[in-house]
């Protein structure tokens, strides 16, 4: 990395929580660089279930939240429910973003079957994938990290595909669609995607 130099330009202290690239600064008069938050994408855990729970919330009502049922109302309807209760049982598979340490946002995966499903089922060896970002962090390509980094972990696996539904005026329909989810079906104003992972 070429570091400026110069009169206005200071070091930052050396520490293990600072990436080197933010370890420089610019000084008044000309401004100030300041340093981001490390992102860590970490798999789920128990302890994270409660945030997992909030961001299938955030995911099923993205619209507005200020005009949905409180969250335990809503997740105890069965069609939110089955995307995490009961989390653990076999290809369940999750990541948290943390930003400076904080959740802030999730992509998890649960295979269904014919007659238990989700709005993006394919078939019973297809993993369905949900995700969400907390409202402050969206559109800074913390959702773009989650799901390439649980694609990646599929390919692993050796998963064939994933599949998801999306709204069709949700504007992360946009993202998917560049990290080459293709349409399958639609549904009342829903479209269920695909991505080939083979």
């Amino acid at each position: 990395m070429t570091v400026p130099t110069g009169p206005a330009w200071r070091r930052l202290p050396t520490n293990d929580r600072v990436h080197p690239v933010t370890r420089w600064r610019l000084d008044p008069p000309y401004g100030r660089l300041r340093a981001v938050a490390t992102l860590s994408i970490l798999p789920v855990t128990a302890d994270d279930l409660p945030f997992v729970r909030e961001m299938l919330y955030e995911a099923a009502f993205w619209r507005d939240t200020s005009g949905a049922p409180p969250i335990d109302e809503a997740l105890d309807r069965a069609w939110l429910a089955l995307y995490v209760e009961g989390w653990g049982r076999p290809g369940d598979d999750g990541l948290i973003a943390r930003l400076g340490g904080a959740p802030a946002g999730a992509v998890w995966v649960r295979r269904f079957d014919d007659e238990v499903h989700g709005y993006g089922y394919v078939d019973e060896s297809t993993p369905e994938l949900s995700i969400a970002v907390t409202q402050e962090h969206r559109g800074r390509g913390v959702g773009r990290c989650l799901l390439m980094t649980m694609m990646v972990q599929l390919r692993f696996q050796a998963v064939a595909g994933v599949s998801l539904s999306v709204e069709d005026d949700n504007p992360a329909r946009a993202l998917y669609e560049d990290l080459g989810f293709l349409p399958v079906k639609a549904v009342d104003g829903a479209t269920t995607m695909l991505r080939n992972l083979a």
